[in-house]
């Protein structure tokens, strides 16, 4: 057994994922620190009406822990969570995990990783990583009197199953998947909907198949069949990214017209007017719905243009001077793209701080290691693909990567972090690709792109990403440093 300690900081997809690997490879001496009181990570946090993942539930498995009990091509939220609780408990991780432990500070002594828990408790670790995910810290809207509501309010992040909705005047602000899935989730069910929208989307007509007792029976008791359908997935996935990046030219075409042939089912022209996008297929996160256009459609559904102009007490007013007064306001203004392992404080080598390597920009070399933090790796790091895969393969792919980082460690007992010039050239050749990418020449605003307006996101294919991620560390790329000196004989 290998005598590294490893602390995780999170318990959700990648937590666990980090767990199971490290205890395969023989390093068994590890805790998962989880702010909340179950696993699951986003898939906890997220409980709202009509979520379900937009990536085929095949591929959003485990590659080696196939599930032939799902229940529809896009999987409804409490599946997926209940999934990896499951996997948490049979790959023998759910004992490492402390619950309610949220890690407050991360410093590095020269040796190992001291942290500090927002209880006051401590631990220390020769390894770190950050399996925090890049969508947990949300982002409310700044919009004069948000306040001042006096019915419920909640991000749907934070949804408040106590509030009764189907005799509710409900309003929603945004249109990001969430608001498009809880739009057709409600539509029709509530006494009145309202949809605040500043900005129209694409969506991607994708049916919605569901999956029969027999049909998951004989999932289950044909592995290869199991696998056919992880590789399918995966192949909708891999093609659908590469039609949005204008890699398959005849792929893009046909997705273009699937999203224009979807939005020409709004009968009523000048709802289809108010709905139709300024810019390009794929500049925004596409989103994929079966029902949006009939949701919103529905009677007692209705969609707004005008701009807010504040929120009162009794709902919301925009600039045209009518008063939407609402029962319910729920916020799906997203998160912060940029948090990663923050709020953490983390301070590395010399003193240096994460807050001060990131003060112009996140950055990461490889995705997974950050200059001046020693022994410390990210899964879903800056630049991750995190819009062109399925995060389970990438974070597959990652933790492969970081397992070679921690042997060597184990092996040459060192400190390792990326150099800061070939992070430097690392992200000016990102940055510089990024830039020609639809994300940022599509003609849209969009959580992507960075104050500069550059697409904070892999911008190769993922075949590109596999190779470089799973290759594994050029370690003449890492400042490496001898942790202990060999005693004298």
């Amino acid at each position: 057994m290998m005598k590294q300690k490893t602390i995780i900081i999170g318990a959700g997809m990648s937590g666990i994922l980090a767990g199971y690997c490290l205890y395969k490879s023989g390093y068994r001496d590890y805790t998962i620190y989880e702010k909340g009181d179950s696993v699951g990570g986003t898939w906890r946090e997220n409980s709202y009406p009509g979520l379900h993942c937009d990536v085929p539930a095949h591929h959003y498995s485990y590659s080696f822990a196939l599930n032939p009990d799902w229940s529809k091509v896009f999987a409804p939220g409490p599946e997926i969570w209940a999934y990896f609780d499951r996997q948490a408990r049979q790959l023998g991780v759910f004992d490492h995990i402390r619950f309610n432990s949220e890690i407050a500070d991360a410093r590095w002594d020269g040796a190992k990783w001291n942290i500090t828990l927002k209880d006051g408790s401590t631990d220390s670790s020769d390894i770190l990583i950050s399996a925090t995910g890049f969508l947990h810290q949300i982002v409310m809207p700044d919009i004069p009197g948000l306040d001042t509501f006096a019915g419920h309010k909640f991000h749907t992040a934070r949804w408040d199953h106590s509030v009764a909705l189907d005799d509710a005047r409900i309003g929603i602000i945004g249109t990001g998947s969430t608001a498009v899935q809880i739009v057709s989730a409600l539509a029709g069910r509530v006494r009145n909907l309202e949809l605040f929208q500043r900005t129209p989307q694409w969506v991607l007509n994708v049916p919605q198949t569901e999956f029969s007792a027999e049909q998951r029976a004989d999932f289950a008791n044909r592995p290869e069949l199991m696998q056919a359908l992880y590789d399918e997935a995966a192949h909708f996935t891999r093609e659908t990214t590469r039609a949005v990046m204008g890699l398959d030219e005849e792929g893009r075409a046909a997705m273009v017209r699937n999203c224009e042939e979807n939005l020409a089912r709004v009968k009523d022209p000048e709802l289809r007017a108010h709905l139709t996008p300024d810019y390009a297929v794929g500049c925004k996160r596409l989103i994929m719905s079966p029902d949006f256009y009939e949701a919103i459609q529905r009677p007692r559904t209705e969609l707004i243009t005008a701009g807010i102009e504040r929120i009162v007490p009794e709902g919301v007013l925009t600039s045209d001077g009518v008063l939407h007064e609402l029962d319910v306001l729920v916020l799906a203004s997203g998160f912060d793209p940029t948090a990663y392992v923050r709020p953490v404080a983390m301070t590395g080598e010399d003193g240096r701080t994460l807050a001060d390597i990131w003060a112009e920009q996140p950055v990461a070399y490889q995705c997974v290691t950050v200059p001046h933090m020693p022994n410390f790796f990210m899964i879903g790091g800056p630049y991750s693909p995190v819009g062109n895969i399925s995060l389970v393969l990438m974070a597959e792919w990652q933790v492969d990567y970081i397992m070679k980082c921690i042997a060597y460690i184990a092996e040459n007992d060192a400190a390792m972090s990326p150099d800061p010039t070939a992070t430097g050239g690392y992200i000016a050749e990102i940055r510089a690709a990024a830039r020609k990418t639809i994300w940022a020449t599509g003609g849209c605003r969009s959580w992507y792109l960075d104050a500069e307006g550059v697409p904070a996101i892999y911008p190769y294919p993922s075949e590109i990403f596999r190779e470089e991620t799973l290759g594994g560390p050029d370690f003449s790329k890492f400042t490496i440093r001898k942790l202990r000196q060999p005693e004298p004989v």
